[in-house]
C-alpha cells in the first residue's frame, strides 16, 4: 500500500514538473495576437532619393535584413511603446552583438554601429512583447527566425535574383509560399525613377515569436504587379539557414520602423 501510494506520488510530481516546464516555454498572457516577423532588401532601402549611409561596422551582405519583430492586433492595428521604463540595454545583448550586425543591420544616417537601430525597435515594438520575452529573448528569436526563414536562397532558387530586373510579385509570393507552407505580405517602396521596387517581406509568427502561422491579417499592399529586384553587390552566401518547410499555405498597412 505505501508503495502504490509513493508510486502515485512520484507520478503526480513527474506531472506537476511536465506541467511547469510546458508552461516556462509558452507565452500563457499576452498583450497582442500575432507577430509580423519583417525583413527588408538594402538595395532597395538604398535606391530611393534619400538614400543609406553604410553603419560603421562595414557594408552590410547582399542579404535581406532584419527590420524588425512586431506585436499585432488580428484587427490590423499593434501596441506601441508599452513600457517606457524598460529601455533598450546593449550590455544584455552582449553575445548576440555579432549575430545582430550581421543579419540585422541599419542602414540610417548617419552611420552608427547598430544600436539606436535596436534600441528603437525593442522601445517601440519589443517593450510590447514583454509578457512573452523579455529584451534578450526578443532578439534572439527574431534571429533565430532569420536563420529559419533564408528568403534570398528561397527567392533565387526559384530564379528571382537582385540583378535589377522585374518580376511578377505573385511569383515572389508564390515562391516564399510554396517554401513556408504561407504565403507573405509584401511591401514595396519606389526608387529615384518612379520605379515600384520589392522592398520588406512580412512573415507571421506566434506569439512565442517561434512558429510560423497563417496571416490573420495581411499589410497593405503599396506594390504593382510586377516589382524591380535591385541589385546590391554580390551574393556571398545564402545558406544562412532553412527556409522551414510548414503546413497547408492559404491565402495572403505598413507599421512604421
Amino acid at each position: 500500500m505505501i508503495m502504490k501510494s509513493s508510486k502515485f506520488s512520484v507520478l503526480i510530481l513527474l506531472h506537476i514538473l511536465l506541467v511547469i516546464q510546458l508552461f516556462s516555454t509558452q507565452c500563457v498572457s499576452q498583450d497582442f495576437d500575432f507577430f509580423y516577423f519583417v525583413q527588408s532588401w538594402p538595395g532597395s532601402y538604398c535606391d530611393t532619393k534619400r538614400g543609406c549611409c553604410f553603419p560603421s561596422t562595414g557594408k552590410p551582405r547582399a542579404d535581406f535584413g532584419i527590420h524588425g519583430l512586431w506585436p499585432n492586433y488580428k484587427d490590423g492595428s499593434y501596441p506601441s511603446s508599452c513600457d517606457r521604463d524598460s529601455l533598450y540595454d546593449p550590455s544584455v545583448l552582449s553575445d548576440l552583438k555579432w549575430d545582430l550586425q550581421k543579419n540585422w543591420p541599419t542602414l540610417a544616417c548617419p552611420s552608427g554601429n547598430g544600436d539606436a537601430f535596436w534600441g528603437h525597435e525593442w522601445n517601440k515594438h519589443g517593450t510590447c512583447s514583454e509578457s512573452c520575452l523579455n529584451q534578450h529573448d526578443y532578439f534572439a528569436s527574431a534571429l533565430k527566425l532569420k536563420r529559419k526563414i533564408n528568403l534570398l536562397r528561397i527567392l533565387t532558387n526559384s530564379g528571382i535574383k537582385p540583378d535589377g530586373r522585374f518580376y511578377s510579385l505573385n511569383r515572389i509570393k508564390k515562391a516564399i509560399r510554396d517554401a513556408t507552407g504561407f504565403i507573405p505580405g509584401i511591401q514595396c517602396n519606389v526608387d529615384g525613377d518612379g520605379n515600384s521596387q520589392l522592398y520588406e517581406i512580412y512573415i507571421c509568427v506566434d506569439i512565442n515569436g517561434s512558429e510560423l502561422i497563417r496571416c490573420p491579417v495581411l499589410p497593405r499592399q503599396r506594390c504593382k504587379s510586377t516589382v524591380e529586384f535591385p541589385y546590391f553587390g554580390a551574393i556571398t552566401n545564402t545558406d544562412t539557414g532553412a527556409t522551414g518547410t510548414v503546413e497547408d499555405a492559404d491565402d495572403l498597412k505598413l507599421s512604421a520602423a
